[in-house]
């Protein structure tokens, strides 16, 4: 069973961000886990985690705790705590509430987005789009990532945002997998996206987050179901 000493080398971020130690230690434990750095059904074993980060066990404890509440890691009586193993169901609800909040998004970022915001978008995409031609996977997550923020900015809404952000973290864990797969045919997306917003053509770029987002979702699916069964 994969444990916490299979970290690869350089993956456990310094703890410098200022706040209460437990919740520097909450945001790394997250961080390693949304980028997929600790898999899911990877054992966490507190000394270990606690020596990585160089920390006691005690705020590693309570990380763990508050992580589990939220639903990213299972502690299991007499085992420990395990990085949790979602489900294709889980992932279909997350998923598909994404696609509706960013729909929305893209409709109100082409009706109110200036052609600064747009050349921003341009040069998010652009970095994407040399991520992937370096095969540099954890860059086009994290741009992937950013354009999207980006585009949730434009809308706006505040409420929006705030629901965005909720999922936002689970959307890139699901979406890491998958992102070598979708890998160039996500920027040729992106690239449509702007194209819309650019026109302030709400009615297309609705259209085009739609699918692009439902895209994103069918390929998480279709790596599920492969690897069930073994191809």
């Amino acid at each position: 069973m994969p444990s916490t000493t299979g970290l690869p080398q350089g993956a456990v971020p310094r703890l410098e961000r200022p706040g209460p130690l437990r919740d520097r230690v909450y945001e790394a434990l997250l961080e390693l886990i949304t980028t997929r750095a600790l898999q899911p059904g990877g054992h966490l074993v507190e000394s270990e985690l606690a020596g990585h980060l160089g920390v006691s066990r005690q705020p590693v404890r309570e990380a763990l705790q508050r992580l589990s509440a939220e639903g990213w890691v299972d502690l299991r009586p007499a085992q420990g705590a395990f990085v949790h193993e979602p489900t294709e169901a889980e992932a279909d609800q997350l998923l598909t509430v994404r696609t509706l909040l960013e729909a929305e998004a893209a409709r109100l970022a082409a009706a109110n987005a200036s052609a600064a915001a747009v050349t921003l978008l341009e040069e998010l995409c652009a970095e994407g789009e040399r991520a992937v031609a370096a095969d540099d996977v954890d860059g086009a997550v994290a741009t992937n990532a950013r354009l999207h923020a980006k585009v949730m900015e434009l809308a706006g809404n505040t409420v929006l945002a705030e629901l965005a952000a909720q999922v936002g973290r689970r959307v890139r864990w699901y979406y890491t997998p998958v992102a070598r797969q979708r890998g160039r045919q996500s920027w040729i997306e992106h690239r449509e996206l702007i194209a819309a917003i650019a026109d302030g053509d709400e009615r297309r770029a609705t259209e085009v987050m739609r699918a692009h987002t439902e895209h994103t979702r069918k390929t998480y699916h279709e790596r599920e179901r492969q690897q069930v069964g073994g191809w």
